[in-house]
């Protein structure tokens, strides 16, 4: 039997110590998140269970603001940001009260400039690393790697998303479901936002064919988050994500984390460019620097490929080979039929060059 080294006794006697996270996930507001999660609360706090609230958001809800009761409720933080005051989970509150559970909702939030944090996820990261758990709540559309099909469905760009991996670290997803139909009954009944702004969610959001879709996106989330957990894979994947300038650079990273995350895969991000970093314009410099953020969230490992006399698709092949790579993601050719004709398709270059590699064609919707 093989010694442990004292790294990983270490590593072990942290993890330990950290406090746990649960969260509440919906395919929309107004399923009921919050509620229920002050339910649970409320049900722990009569156990005798040392149970706070650090931050609620009621949308003004009668039900909900009645859930809270008489749970203890830690003051929120005043910030002054451009001469206002905002408030913000106080961090460093809730470390020195050190409850056993604290509720903090709105777990994609955005914190106001000056926060210690600019991220509320990152809040809570802080915090069960000081041995709190948080029960914590979000909708599926807040989730970094299904933004785009989210933008698909319903026409929106969520701006406050939450990095996949933060999720792979929850201990416990609970999953808040309820029919489309009566989520749209609430909505009706005023339960979910103000009387004027009713009608146009009703039409917009709130259609039944939205809610429909993205309650099947959030079932499907929640099992493969479940699945994920508790499978055992064989060979070991390696997926290569190949991107450029274009629309489809950040669609292509979070396609390629949603296979790699189900297949268990190491994740790689490459880009061709003709030049270095450095030499590179201030306008590039700043969309690779995005790119390479991005991988990072997803904890991809991000490549620069010079091309150094080679084609695009050369430098491609050659990097898949030294990698050893299984899988390629490629955006739709913005060559036109007469330059595959007359400068070859990238494509066909690769599978040439490559043996034993599935090569997958993004659509770049056009």
């Amino acid at each position: 039997m093989q010694r442990r080294t004292p790294e990983e006794y270490l590593a072990e006697i942290k993890e330990s110590k950290r406090g746990k996270l649960k969260v509440y996930v919906g395919a929309a507001p107004g399923v009921g998140k919050t509620y229920k999660m002050l339910q649970d609360a409320h049900d722990l706090y009569r156990e005798g269970m040392d149970i706070v609230i650090g931050y609620v958001e009621t949308h003004g809800r009668k039900e909900t603001e009645e859930m809270i009761g008489d749970l203890e409720q830690v003051p929120m933080k005043i910030i002054m940001y451009k001469e206002k005051a905002f408030q913000e989970v106080d961090v460093e509150a809730i470390k020195k009260r050190a409850p056993h559970i604290v509720v903090i909702d709105e777990l994609a939030h955005t914190n106001i400039p000056g926060s210690k944090h600019s991220k509320r996820f990152q809040d809570i990261e802080e915090i069960i690393e000081a041995g709190i758990d948080v029960f914590s709540a979000m909708n599926i559309q807040h989730l970094e790697s299904v933004h785009d099909i989210v933008q698909q469905i319903t026409g929106v760009a969520v701006r406050e998303r939450v990095p996949d991996t933060l999720l792979q670290k929850v201990n416990e997803i609970q999953l808040i479901d309820i029919p489309p139909e009566m989520l749209q009954k609430r909505l009706l009944e005023g339960k979910i936002y103000k009387k004027e702004k009713i009608e146009r969610s009703l039409h917009n959001f709130f259609t039944l064919n939205n809610l429909g879709a993205l309650r099947e996106l959030a079932l499907r989330e929640v099992a493969d988050d479940v699945d994920e957990k508790i499978h055992v894979t064989g060979i070991k994947e390696r997926i290569l994500v190949c991107v450029q300038n274009g629309p489809t650079a950040e669609k292509l990273i979070r396609r390629g984390w949603r296979m790699a995350n189900r297949l268990n895969a190491e994740l790689y991000i490459v880009t061709v460019e003709r030049d270095a970093i450095e030499d590179m314009s201030q306008v590039k410099r700043e969309i690779v620097s995005k790119w390479e953020k991005l991988s990072k969230q997803f904890h991809a490992t991000f490549l620069i490929e010079k091309m150094s006399h080679r084609t695009a698709a050369k430098a491609i092949s050659d990097i898949a080979k030294k990698l050893q790579v299984t899988q390629i993601l490629l955006g739709q050719s913005a060559r036109t039929r007469w330059e595959e004709i007359t400068k070859g398709s990238i494509v066909n270059t690769i599978m040439r060059e490559t043996k034993n590699i599935d090569i997958h064609i993004v659509s770049d919707d056009r």
